[in-house]
């Protein structure tokens, strides 16, 4: 499981569960860098919550948010596909409100990272889930826009990866996409790696930290 111990997803599992009572509802960011590892802890926290807790949990990623490629394109903004400008932030912050609000059903977009797409409406988040997991690599930035999202959450917690472990995988993803070795390490260095940079220096403190 890549960026996080088995340990780390028991002492996760347990602060939300101690901490989310009598809650109809309860939120947690998972935040960290690009792959450090975010979207297989949310579903690994999702089994345990599901299967040891029978808590009805749901996942949502911020990578439902990215503006479409036509868009970016227009923007100059396609080279850079993953930094803070290239997401819909309002859009999120709207979703989030909704989920907090727990007056309705709500759909939910997820990213197709094979089509490089948004799936809009891709699931639901129905009435009776109690906890929903967001994860995303801005959830907690300080940046305009971005910094008025911390309100929705109820807990925290953040994946923190060595930044030549971080490198590694990342161009490992790239290559799974179809570049070759000198594409991908272009694309991390120029793009992935600032976008690291900026969760770890510019988000506001997690409640946790989980260590590779």
């Amino acid at each position: 499981m890549p960026g996080f111990t088995l340990n780390n997803l028991d002492i996760l599992t347990e602060k939300i569960i101690t901490a989310k009572q009598h809650k109809a509802r309860f939120m947690v960011a998972i935040i960290g860098a690009p792959g450090s590892g975010k979207s297989t802890l949310a579903q690994a926290l999702r089994a345990r919550l599901t299967n040891e807790y029978q808590c009805n949990c749901a996942i949502v990623a911020m990578d439902g948010f990215h503006l479409d490629n036509t868009t970016l394109a227009k923007r100059g903004l396609l080279a850079v596909k993953g930094s803070p400008q290239t997401f819909d932030v309002m859009a999120l912050q709207a979703l989030l409100k909704s989920l907090r609000a727990h007056q309705t059903r709500v759909m939910v977009p997820s990213f197709d990272r094979d089509l490089d797409a948004v799936i809009a409406e891709s699931s639901c988040i129905e009435m009776k889930t109690n906890i929903i997991l967001v994860e995303g690599n801005y959830l907690l930035l300080k940046e305009r826009g971005w910094d008025n999202l911390s309100q929705y959450f109820d807990m925290s917690a953040q994946l923190k990866v060595p930044r030549d472990e971080l490198q590694k995988r990342l161009r490992e993803r790239w290559i799974t996409q179809g570049f070759d070795w000198e594409g991908a390490t272009a694309k991390v260095d120029s793009n992935d790696l600032p976008n690291a940079d900026l969760v770890e220096n510019h988000s506001k403190p997690a409640d946790l930290e989980l260590t590779s």
